[in-house]
């Protein structure tokens, strides 16, 4: 068990107590809420809770079990697909079920543990267990990812999704028809005040924008064309869900289950279709595109057949 004891500065108050807590001790938000949730943060004798806010001035007292270390497991990933492969990046297809990086909570294969079974030498540039990962995609989303194999091109990129100089492209499969067809949505998005893994549109969160477009609509949903201006954590499925369009098969955000029970989704219909960038090695432009995968494709086959 390791503890810390300090005043509480003045630049906290009104802080949550996970989002401060992240700041003052250099946590990441969710392993502070996990302390708070144990009971571990407490304010002058005060326990507090994670959504609960700072007082300037208190006496800070904090309990925490130090989190394991977590390792890259060499974990073999037979459907990962390798669209582009040379000196400094490979370009994979990910299939949903994989992991872009080890993550607490996370005990399935991931994309960095597939790479290095298969052999490949990837940057050790970042955080160990995210070795060569210059941006993710969530578990149950497939599609296009780059990985960095040399410093170079890990630094490179790094810098180019920093500045918004990476062409991101989805697709989805959202319930309903958006109001209009196409459109912007520019809502901040943060951490669910009332759920550790999930996210929601909320006052104080991180800018988000998402630029859509109606490809093709069916009775009772719509195939949308996603541009991502952002790359916030659950962003196209945070945005949709606030416009009460929520991505098909994505029960974490509210989709209907019977949808998508008859359409054989067991994850979120959502895929990234195109990734352009500048190869940071020869300063090219370089394009990538994914197919659908094939429960992607029987969910649009289903929705597509008259009723």
């Amino acid at each position: 068990m390791e503890t810390r004891s300090l005043p509480l500065p003045d630049g906290l108050a009104g802080a949550r107590v996970d989002a401060g807590l992240a700041k003052l001790l250099g946590f990441s938000r969710t392993f502070a809420a996990e302390i708070a949730d144990a009971g571990g943060v407490s304010v002058d004798g005060v326990v507090l809770g994670k959504s609960d806010r700072l007082k300037a001035g208190g006496w800070l007292e904090v309990q925490w079990e130090p989190k394991r270390e977590l390792t890259i497991e060499p974990i073999a990933v037979p459907d990962l697909g390798i669209v582009h492969d040379d000196d400094d990046i490979v370009v994979v297809d990910k299939p949903a079920g994989v992991a872009a990086h080890p993550s607490v909570g996370w005990q399935g294969p991931t994309v960095v543990g597939a790479l290095s079974a298969a052999g490949f030498r990837i940057s050790t540039s970042g955080a160990p267990e995210r070795a060569g990962v210059v941006h993710r995609l969530d578990a149950g989303t497939s599609g296009l990812m780059v990985v960095a194999k040399s410093e170079r091109a890990y630094t490179a990129l790094k810098r180019a999704f920093h500045d918004r100089e990476v062409e991101k492209i989805y697709h989805t499969v959202v319930q309903g028809h958006p109001d209009p067809l196409a459109g912007t949505i520019d809502a901040p998005v943060g951490r669910h005040p009332r759920s550790d893994w999930k996210f929601a549109v909320v006052s104080d969160g991180k800018r988000a924008v998402t630029h859509y477009e109606t490809i093709e609509a069916f009775a009772s949903a719509s195939l949308l064309e996603i541009h991502l201006e952002t790359g916030r954590t659950h962003q196209i499925r945070v945005h949709m869900a606030a416009q009460r369009h929520p991505c098909v098969g994505d029960s974490m955000y509210g989709a209907d289950p019977t949808l998508s029970e008859r359409l054989g989704l067991t994850r979120q219909w959502l895929h990234a279709v195109q990734l352009a960038f500048r190869h940071p090695a020869t300063g090219e432009w370089a394009e990538f595109a994914s197919d659908y995968p094939s429960d992607l494709r029987y969910a649009l086959d289903v929705l597509a057949e008259p009723r």
